[in-house]
């Protein structure tokens, strides 16, 4: 019998070709904006994936990486001071302008890091030595800043060329490859104290502390004992992370916008599917009245129709997945837009599809449950 609810599936080409059409349609757009939406959140937690620091210190009105409340220097010595910390380092971030040499300005987020351990700073090297930076007046780039800082140059731009951060030289020594950031801008990365010089001075200066737990101490167990001990907000990787997202899943319309886009592709593989599944229902209604008329009860009739709508739902789902993989391919090429395809995308559509099957097939049910065996002979 499940042979037969293929063939008949099989049989009406226009119908089939079109149900697959829509349900790879609908699992396409779902699988694609949840992938780029997945990547756009990535990016928004750069600065704490390319630091890969296990506890930060920040200030307690700090909810997200990208937005910094400057701490005392002395703040410094209380975290480290705190029993269970292996040890600490300072971090400056600031959002600041470099004048090229054609006098165009382009904002660049710069990074200082500790000049005795250079923790945080980017792991892939692609041109230069990383040590070079504790030079005088040196910097790093990464990829993001070859494309931007090389724009209107002429050529691109390359170690040895000399960029103007606060009206003080940043002479290139080395590139580095870092995971893009939400603001877009370039990171570049110099030495705490160098990255001091070329801020605008304030009373406050340090943007982050980050700490190594001693072995026998968990992460989140010295997060905690540093904010009962100084006072200060202190979040694992994974906690600051997550905090990040969900600042811009609360205060940005991202969330929205996407899943508007999702939530479309949603109705149209239900509207699709289920009008031509239905469709296809009441053209084979002779066929089903004939089978029902040789003892073929409800329940086995049932099972047919699933299969038919599981059977086209599968194939929409692998095609429109493997669609939304090869968009994800080509873009991650180019860098942008972001691109992040989790597990979770993959299973979240899945069930999607499985709704709308189960939706179709639950029409089809309905009309077949109260058909009459006798159609097949009325002319």
């Amino acid at each position: 019998m499940y042979l037969i609810a293929l063939k008949m599936l099989l049989g009406d080409r226009a119908k089939y070709l079109m149900l697959i059409s829509g349900l790879t349609f609908a699992s396409l757009l779902m699988t694609q904006q949840s992938s780029v939406f997945c990547g756009l959140m990535r990016w928004t937690t750069a600065t704490i994936r390319n630091t890969r620091a296990k506890v930060w210190v920040v200030d307690t009105k700090v909810e997200q990486v990208n937005e910094i409340k400057a701490m005392r220097d002395t703040d410094l010595d209380r975290v480290r001071s705190v029993g269970g910390v292996s040890w600490a380092v300072p971090m400056f971030f600031s959002v600041i302008q470099a004048r090229l040499n054609d006098g165009s300005f382009k904002s660049v987020q710069l990074i200082g890091l500790d000049s005795s351990t250079l923790f945080g700073a980017p792991t892939k090297i692609t041109k230069g030595n990383l040590e070079n930076i504790l030079q005088t007046n040196s910097v790093l780039v990464d990829q993001v800043g070859i494309e931007r800082l090389s724009q209107g140059q002429g050529k691109e731009l390359d170690v040895g060329d000399v960029l103007e951060i606060n009206d003080k030289e940043a002479r290139v020594v080395g590139l580095c490859e870092t995971e893009r950031s939400f603001l877009g801008m370039p990171y570049v990365y110099t030495t705490y104290q160098r990255a001091l010089e070329y801020a605008p001075k304030t009373r406050k200066m340090l943007s982050y502390v980050l700490v190594e737990p001693i072995a026998t101490m968990s992460p989140e167990a010295i997060a905690r004992k540093i904010e009962r001990e100084t006072g200060l907000k202190a979040y694992t990787e994974d906690e600051f992370l997550w905090a990040t997202i969900w600042w811009y899943f609360r205060n940005t319309g991202i969330p929205m916008s996407f899943g508007t886009t999702v939530l479309l592709g949603v109705f149209v593989g239900i509207a699709v599917a289920g009008q031509t599944f239905y469709s296809f229902i009441l053209e084979n209604l002779r066929n089903l009245g004939a089978l029902k008329a040789m003892g073929v009860g409800n329940m086995m009739l049932a099972r047919m129709l699933i299969l038919q709508a599981f059977t086209v739902g599968m194939i929409g789902y692998g095609m429109g997945v493997g669609l939304a993989t090869l968009f994800g391919h080509l873009v991650l090429k180019k860098g942008q837009p972001p691109f992040f395809m989790p597990p979770q995308v993959l299973v979240f559509t899945f069930v999607v599809v499985c709704f709308i099957c189960m939706f179709s097939a639950v029409l089809g049910i309905r009309k077949i449950a109260s058909l009459e065996p006798a159609i097949v002979f009325r002319g």
